[in-house]
Protein backbone atom coordinates (compact mmCIF):
# COMPACT_ATOMS: atom_id res chain seq x y z
CA UNK A 1 0.00 0.00 0.00
CA UNK A 2 1.76 3.97 -0.85
CA UNK A 3 1.33 5.64 1.69
CA UNK A 4 2.15 9.02 0.03
CA UNK A 5 4.37 10.20 -3.16
CA UNK A 6 5.24 13.41 -4.42
CA UNK A 7 8.16 15.27 -4.72
CA UNK A 8 9.68 18.36 -2.43
CA UNK A 9 9.62 21.47 -4.66
CA UNK A 10 12.56 23.94 -3.86
CA UNK A 11 12.37 27.46 -4.78
CA UNK A 12 14.39 27.82 -8.19
CA UNK A 13 15.53 30.97 -7.50
CA UNK A 14 17.41 30.46 -3.84
CA UNK A 15 20.74 29.69 -3.82
CA UNK A 16 22.09 25.76 -3.26
CA UNK A 17 22.26 25.94 0.48
CA UNK A 18 18.53 27.24 0.90
CA UNK A 19 17.40 24.67 -1.57
CA UNK A 20 19.18 22.12 -0.05
CA UNK A 21 17.82 23.21 3.42
CA UNK A 22 14.21 23.19 1.95
CA UNK A 23 14.68 19.70 0.97
CA UNK A 24 16.51 18.14 4.09
CA UNK A 25 13.28 19.73 6.00
CA UNK A 26 10.61 18.49 3.25
CA UNK A 27 12.13 15.06 3.67
CA UNK A 28 12.56 15.19 7.82
CA UNK A 29 8.82 16.10 7.63
CA UNK A 30 7.66 12.97 5.53
CA UNK A 31 9.89 11.05 8.14
CA UNK A 32 8.24 12.67 11.07
CA UNK A 33 4.56 12.24 9.75
CA UNK A 34 4.98 8.24 8.30
CA UNK A 35 7.78 6.83 11.09
CA UNK A 36 9.67 4.44 8.61
CA UNK A 37 11.80 1.61 9.66
CA UNK A 38 14.45 2.60 6.69
CA UNK A 39 15.01 4.80 3.90
CA UNK A 40 15.63 3.20 0.35
CA UNK A 41 17.44 5.70 -1.78
CA UNK A 42 18.81 5.60 -5.44
CA UNK A 43 22.02 6.09 -6.07
CA UNK A 44 23.13 9.22 -8.48
CA UNK A 45 22.98 8.17 -11.76
CA UNK A 46 26.66 8.82 -13.48
CA UNK A 47 25.58 10.66 -16.65
CA UNK A 48 27.72 12.76 -19.59
CA UNK A 49 26.73 16.85 -17.62
CA UNK A 50 29.04 16.52 -14.51
CA UNK A 51 26.98 19.76 -13.17
CA UNK A 52 23.78 17.89 -12.93
CA UNK A 53 25.41 14.74 -11.34
CA UNK A 54 27.46 17.34 -8.87
CA UNK A 55 24.07 19.00 -7.89
CA UNK A 56 22.82 15.30 -7.50
CA UNK A 57 25.31 14.43 -5.14
CA UNK A 58 24.77 17.98 -2.79
CA UNK A 59 21.22 16.66 -2.90
CA UNK A 60 21.42 13.50 -1.92
CA UNK A 61 23.55 14.46 0.99
CA UNK A 62 20.77 16.43 2.11
CA UNK A 63 18.60 13.12 2.03
CA UNK A 64 20.93 11.02 3.54
CA UNK A 65 21.45 14.02 6.70
CA UNK A 66 18.11 13.74 7.03
CA UNK A 67 17.83 10.07 7.79
CA UNK A 68 21.18 9.83 10.23
CA UNK A 69 19.92 13.03 11.97
CA UNK A 70 16.73 10.42 13.03
CA UNK A 71 18.64 7.13 13.52
CA UNK A 72 17.36 5.59 10.19
CA UNK A 73 18.73 2.78 8.45
CA UNK A 74 19.83 3.65 4.55
CA UNK A 75 19.59 1.03 1.81
CA UNK A 76 21.15 2.34 -1.53
CA UNK A 77 20.45 1.08 -4.63
CA UNK A 78 21.99 1.44 -8.29
CA UNK A 79 19.66 2.65 -10.74
CA UNK A 80 20.14 -0.77 -12.77
CA UNK A 81 19.35 -2.69 -9.65
CA UNK A 82 16.03 -0.82 -9.17
CA UNK A 83 15.37 -1.00 -12.91
CA UNK A 84 16.08 -4.79 -12.65
CA UNK A 85 13.56 -5.52 -9.33
CA UNK A 86 10.83 -3.64 -10.79
CA UNK A 87 10.66 -4.62 -14.97
CA UNK A 88 13.22 -6.96 -14.83
CA UNK A 89 16.29 -6.06 -16.85
CA UNK A 90 19.02 -3.05 -15.54
CA UNK A 91 18.39 -1.14 -19.11
CA UNK A 92 14.49 -0.74 -19.14
CA UNK A 93 13.04 2.95 -19.62
CA UNK A 94 11.83 5.40 -17.54
CA UNK A 95 8.38 5.06 -19.16
CA UNK A 96 8.95 1.00 -18.40
CA UNK A 97 9.48 1.58 -14.72
CA UNK A 98 6.44 3.86 -14.41
CA UNK A 99 4.58 1.21 -16.00
CA UNK A 100 5.44 -1.52 -13.65
CA UNK A 101 5.34 0.81 -10.16
CA UNK A 102 1.92 1.45 -11.44
CA UNK A 103 0.60 -1.84 -11.89
CA UNK A 104 2.72 -3.57 -8.91
CA UNK A 105 0.81 -1.60 -6.63
CA UNK A 106 -2.15 -1.45 -8.53
CA UNK A 107 -2.89 2.61 -9.17
CA UNK A 108 -5.27 3.88 -11.51
CA UNK A 109 -2.29 6.55 -12.55
CA UNK A 110 1.49 6.72 -12.81
CA UNK A 111 3.05 8.41 -10.12
CA UNK A 112 3.61 12.09 -11.06
CA UNK A 113 5.87 13.61 -11.53
CA UNK A 114 8.29 10.97 -12.87
CA UNK A 115 10.75 11.64 -10.51
CA UNK A 116 7.97 10.45 -7.47
CA UNK A 117 7.81 7.32 -9.69
CA UNK A 118 11.64 6.60 -9.58
CA UNK A 119 10.67 7.06 -5.69
CA UNK A 120 8.41 4.72 -5.24
CA UNK A 121 10.71 1.89 -7.83
CA UNK A 122 13.16 2.47 -5.40
CA UNK A 123 11.14 1.26 -2.24
CA UNK A 124 9.72 -1.71 -4.44
CA UNK A 125 12.79 -2.37 -4.92
CA UNK A 126 14.17 -2.66 -1.31
CA UNK A 127 10.83 -4.62 -0.45
CA UNK A 128 11.83 -7.30 -2.93
CA UNK A 129 15.22 -7.43 -2.28
CA UNK A 130 14.53 -7.49 1.40
CA UNK A 131 12.19 -10.55 0.65
CA UNK A 132 14.01 -12.10 -1.68
CA UNK A 133 17.01 -12.05 1.26
CA UNK A 134 14.76 -13.90 3.52
CA UNK A 135 13.86 -16.47 1.75
CA UNK A 136 17.50 -17.44 0.57
CA UNK A 137 18.26 -17.10 4.80
CA UNK A 138 15.82 -19.60 5.02
CA UNK A 139 16.71 -21.92 2.23
CA UNK A 140 20.19 -22.32 3.50
CA UNK A 141 18.54 -22.67 7.65
CA UNK A 142 20.76 -18.89 8.37
CA UNK A 143 18.97 -16.84 10.85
Amino acid sequence: MLLECGVIRTTPSAPLPERLRQIHEGLGDVIERHRPQIMAVEDIFYGKNVRTTVLLGHTRGAVLLAAALRDLPVADYSPAEVKNSIVGTGRATKAQVQFMVKKLLRLRAVPSPSDAADGVAAALCHINTARFGDLARRAVGTP
